[in-house]
């Protein structure tokens, strides 16, 4: 080797030096911000052990249930979320402590294929609603919020109801069953309310996935805290993200009717500082539930806390790929870095202080890297050193300098600090191996922010202007559901050869506006039971024959009136713990889900032919308003209870009178199930509470009343032939 490169080397290594020391000076300074966070966070943990922990009971769920439900409205945008919106709104209805909820799927004018994913979903969750966006997708995440808020409002408007809270949630989420419980108990004091997210853990060598782990852990299980405390502030993590009405109506107002700024990639956390700048209160709630049935389901790992495990929580996959992950998060360094600045600003006080720590990290993540990069040049080094010993050797960097030792000295301790704080947070909630694995991943992290980094710097320079970065939306993988493929019931009963072409026409066309099936069977052309065979295969659900005045009374114990008559259900059989239900059109699962936590035990439901759970609610949970009438006919249906062709007939002619408003168009299906959220019907008929709700007027309910009694006297008539 020449006395050439032994000479660079040299200046290589002198430059390496002070390199080091300003790289460690950096450091440490970062070290201490992060040590501030810490200190405040164990200091406040201490305190409040002493004085309110030992002191006063923990709050639990029951909290929650002691207070009424509001209604709720979950916001949810969707691009290229094919099989996605259904899963979420399978999971939610099934798993969800709460009612009075209404979901709205922003989708695309130029995305077919998640439009007739989510028309699929609309029809088994009549509480799920399309929003089509004006312009052609993808736009921003912003933009699609705004076209949910206006169809929202249009709701409230033809519903007569106004929404208490509007809830901030992404297609792939996986909702706490007791998230809406803890919105509906916090609104309408706090504006904004932010729950933990939790990622799902990945396998163990999925460094990518792993290090949002340990990152959302860390600041939701500890800075978040900290932030809230000394500011009062929370950002928005955009989802699991509740806004009053009172937030959105002044959002609204100061944008002129548009809430959210199309033009920002991080909508959600720009609103969370103009919220704290109207003097609106926020929240990072972390809630515990005590049971563990009422918490999202999370293996048992050594390690994890209870509080911890069974917080309500927001749980969500996150990319897998490095690719993705980059991606993601360089568009969070646009939004909170560079468009932040640019239409933040800045603050005053502390606040000052967490948005620095907020756009820190375009240096920090730099300086990171660097160290890593100068870390893995010593070490090369040194093991030129130990495989070659005779090889020419250069004074250590650490030679002839007092402050770089001691700087080092310092950063390793801030290093086992960051270390053990993340380890500590991400055990507490998914147990140890996955604490110790957020060590090795920490390394991943910075290399992932680094490379996040350029691209945002580098988009950010191409376009000369951070508001004209496009929004990159990040992808989802899940499996899609069974699109519906229904045949039309007409149809199919042709198919199967129970009516003609002609005799589907005439039905089709009667003056007199019923369902098709019902028309069919005033006309004689089919049975009830041909009819519930017919809609069980179009609907894949079960059905089964029903006698209902041969039920057995231990099972209308089981089933209160509230229920049955809220419901239109009639229990008809156990399978183990679970209560089979019947009912005389489709329940959907956000009401099955409903009946089974008030039960507290599984249910399920099959058709029954048309007018048979109608008497059978009229006979075993008499209303005291039932009329005498109705109380004759029902002692001569269940003396002739084996007479079925008698049954048959007189069963033809009951219809309630929900089903009459939907059919003659003087209630939309939709506004129609919103209204029966909070429908009493042992202190009001449905006529009246429909009035009270302004959904219909005097004069309707008169018509429709007249029209179900002149089905009802055609039953009448029936009976008295054979009284």
């Amino acid at each position: 080797m020449s006395l050439g490169w032994v000479d660079f080397f040299a200046y290589v290594l002198f430059g390496l030096k002070y390199v080091a020391i300003a790289l460690a000076l950096l450091m440490f300074f970062l070290g201490l911000d992060d040590l501030f966070i810490d200190l405040v966070y164990w200091s406040r943990k201490l305190i409040r052990r002493w004085r309110i922990y030992d002191k006063f009971e923990r709050a639990d769920e029951q909290r929650l249930y002691a207070i009424a439900e509001k209604p709720l409205a979950i916001m949810v945008p969707a691009w290229n979320e094919v099989g996605v919106v259904g899963e979420m709104a399978r999971l939610a209805a099934s798993t969800i402590d709460y009612e009075n909820y209404q979901i709205f799927v922003g989708t695309y004018p130029n995305d077919a294929e998640t439009q007739a994913d989510v028309d699929a979903v609309c029809q088994h969750y009549p509480n799920v609603h399309k929003v089509v966006c004006a312009r052609p997708g993808p736009t921003s995440k912003a933009d699609c919020l705004n076209n949910i808020i206006d169809a929202i409002l249009r709701f409230e408007s033809e519903a007569k109801i106004q929404f208490a809270g509007f809830i901030l949630h992404d297609a792939e989420d996986v909702i706490s069953p007791m998230e809406l419980r803890l919105y509906n108990y916090l609104l309408p004091n706090k504006d904004l309310i932010q729950i933990p997210v939790y990622p799902y853990a990945p396998e163990w060598k999925g460094f990518t996935a792993g290090h949002y782990v340990d990152e959302f852990a860390e600041n939701h299980g500890k800075d978040v805290i900290v932030r809230e405390a000394l500011t009062g502030q929370v950002p928005s993590a955009g989802v699991g993200t509740c806004f009053s009405r009172k937030a959105i109506s002044a959002l609204l107002e100061d944008g002129d009717g548009i809430a959210f700024d199309v033009q920002s990639l991080t909508e959600d956390y720009d609103i969370g500082f103009r919220l704290k700048q109207k003097g609106m209160k926020c929240i990072f709630a972390r809630y515990s539930v005590s049971d563990p049935k009422l918490a999202l389901e999370q293996p048992w790992a050594f390690g994890m806390n209870r509080e911890f495990s069974q917080v309500i929580c927001v749980r969500e996959h996150f990319p897998r790929d490095l690719q993705h992950a980059i991606r993601q998060k360089s568009r969070w360094i646009v939004g909170i870095v560079f468009q932040g600045t640019k239409n933040l600003g800045w603050s005053t006080g502390l606040l000052n202080y967490f948005l620095w720590r907020d756009r820190r990290g375009l240096i920090a993540y730099m300086l990171s890297f660097l160290v890593n990069l100068l870390f893995a040049v010593l070490l090369v080094m040194w093991l030129v050193t130990v495989i070659s010993p005779d090889s020419w050797r250069y004074p250590s960097i650490l030679s002839d300098s007092s402050l770089l030792p001691v700087l080092l000295w310092l950063n390793g301790f801030m290093l086992l600090n960051r270390l053990f704080q993340r380890g500590w947070f991400v055990t507490r909630y998914y147990g140890l191996v996955e604490g110790l694995l957020s060590a090795p991943r920490m390394m991943w992290s910075n290399f992932v922010n680094f490379f996040a980094n350029l691209r945002a710097l580098r988009q950010v320079m191409e376009m000369g202007d951070s508001r004209r970065v496009a929004w990159d939306k990040t992808t989802h993988e899940f499996p899609a559901l069974t699109k519906a493929q229904r045949v039309p019931l007409g149809h199919r009963l042709v198919e199967k050869g129970l009516i003609t072409e002609e005799q589907l026409e005439a039905a089709i066309t009667s003056p007199v506006r019923r369902r098709l099936g019902r028309e069919l069977l005033l006309r004689g052309y089919i049975d009830s039971k041909q009819l519930v065979q017919a809609l069980a295969e179009q609907l894949d659900l079960e059905w089964a024959p029903l006698n209902p005045f041969k039920l057995d009374k231990r099972l209308i114990d089981a089933l209160p009136r509230r229920i049955a008559s809220h419901y239109g259900v009639l229990p008809v059989a156990e399978e183990g713990e679970t209560l089979v239900l019947a009912s005389e059109g489709p329940v959907s699962q956000v009401s099955l889900g409903a009946i089974s936590r008030q039960l507290k035990r599984p249910v399920r439901s099959r058709l029954a032919p048309q007018g048979r759970v109608t008497l059978g609610i009229r006979y075993w949970y008499a209303s005291p308003r039932q009329n005498e009438e109705v109380r004759h006919m029902l002692q001569v249906l269940e003396r002739h209870q084996d007479d079925e062709a008698l049954l048959e007939r007189v069963s033809r002619h009951q219809v309630l009178l929900g089903n009459l408003l939907q059919v003659r168009g003087m209630v939309p299906p939709t506004l129609f199930n919103q209204a029966l959220i909070d429908f009493d019907a042992e202190n009001m008929s449905l006529g009246e509470h429909l009035i009270d709700r302004g959904m219909i007027t005097r004069e309707v309910l008169e018509q429709a009343l007249a029209d179900q009694t002149s089905e009802q006297q055609a039953a009448y008539r029936i009976v008295r032939e054979v009284a």
